[in-house]
């Protein structure tokens, strides 16, 4: 019986923790102006930057830099290898990565954050303030290799 329970328990832990990891991957955001790599670390899930579709500034030539963001310190860093998708645990119950945060570059504004899959390559990613109604979903669709 203790081996039936202990092969159980390994089934049910394997199908959670291959649903967790259901979000590794490289995901086109939405209007596909870049990618990001999902990747797991230390139990958490994180995304970064690989690609974008207008990598240089249009003024300069260089490579687009976190201009934007509040901490001077951090305003000459490349956005392409930026991790924007921080601290996501997957809640098996909810089937949503949560407790994470989200950093749009663009603004430098960073949101919390729920990610939900509608399907195996689909991901709508909501950033939100305070309450997960006010705020704003995106949909990235996993890039096909």
């Amino acid at each position: 019986m203790k081996n039936w329970l202990v092969i159980l328990f390994t089934l049910v832990y394997t199908d959670i923790y291959a649903q967790g990891d259901a979000i590794i991957g490289v995901w086109f955001t939405e209007e596909n102006k870049g990618m990001v790599e999902f990747f797991k670390r230390e139990g958490k899930y994180f995304g970064k930057i690989i690609w974008l579709k207008e990598p240089n500034d249009e003024e300069t030539g260089k490579p687009h830099v976190d201009e934007n963001n509040p901490e001077e310190r951090l305003q000459s860093r490349p956005i392409i290898g930026m991790e924007v998708m921080l601290d996501f645990v997957y809640d098996a119950e909810d089937e949503a990565w949560t407790d994470g945060t989200a950093y749009d570059p663009e603004s430098g504004d960073s949101y919390s954050c729920k990610i939900t899959m509608s399907d195996d390559n689909t991901l709508r990613v909501r950033g939100y303030i305070g309450f997960t109604l006010i705020g704003r979903t995106d949909i990235w669709k996993r890039k096909a290799f």
